[in-house]
């Protein structure tokens, strides 16, 4: 009888000591899996992200810690699947918003080249069109230079050909005169011989030359 006796009290104790470590092994894991979730919430970059994920593990977490011996095995399943799930869902919402920001940045970009490629070529044409104002006014400048040296250059010659019947005129009438005065002189030497000799004075003969023009 007594051995029975000791035998069952080492059973009980033995059943008490594995339900304590149970117990032990039950309130580590809730431990483990809500410190998990509760860094994921408190993240400054994830915590906002996946509400609902992050409320389902929650909930996961209670029932695991509510669940008996034979149903904790799958409780403890689902609260550690939760939340992984939660903290996947939340990455993935983190990157999806990080992408789109990404993409607008990338739009924000290509608008921007497009921009600035635009004034570029705005520049250019414009570029372009004072270039060939400019090529018009000198093309312009230079025709009416050119016609101004044309006209000078008529000018002249009309001078130079006035000048050229100018001074043949001149050369004509020096001539006559240099005649008019050989015969005056050979007037006056026959003057002066005759009454020299007291023979009548006799008139010089008359040039048959014509005349220049203009002369009386």
């Amino acid at each position: 009888m007594k051995r029975f006796t000791i035998t069952l009290a080492a059973i009980v104790l033995a059943l008490a000591t594995l339900g304590t470590a149970h117990a032990r092994q039950d309130d580590i894991d809730i431990s483990r899996l809500s410190s998990s979730l509760d860094q994921l919430a408190n993240d400054p970059s994830l915590g906002s992200y996946a509400q609902a994920e992050q409320a389902r593990a929650r909930d996961a977490i209670n029932r695991l810690a509510q669940a008996g011996r034979h149903d904790r095995a799958h409780a403890l399943y689902l609260a550690e699947r939760r939340v992984d799930l939660a903290k996947a869902a939340a990455q993935l919402q983190d990157a999806q918003i990080k992408l789109t920001q990404l993409d607008r940045e990338h739009d924000q970009i290509l608008l921007d080249n497009s921009r600035r490629d635009t004034e570029i070529a705005r520049r250019e044409l414009e570029r372009q069109r004072l270039q060939s104002q400019l090529a018009q006014e000198e093309a312009a400048r230079a025709q009416e230079q050119g016609q101004a040296y044309s006209q000078a250059a008529d000018q002249a010659r009309a001078e130079a050909e006035q000048a050229k019947k100018l001074a043949a005129a001149q050369a004509k009438v020096a001539k006559a005169a240099r005649h008019e005065a050989s015969l005056a002189a050979e007037a006056a030497k026959a003057m002066r011989s005759q009454m020299q000799d007291g023979s009548p004075a006799t008139e010089p003969k008359k040039s048959s030359k014509k005349k220049p023009d203009g002369q009386p």
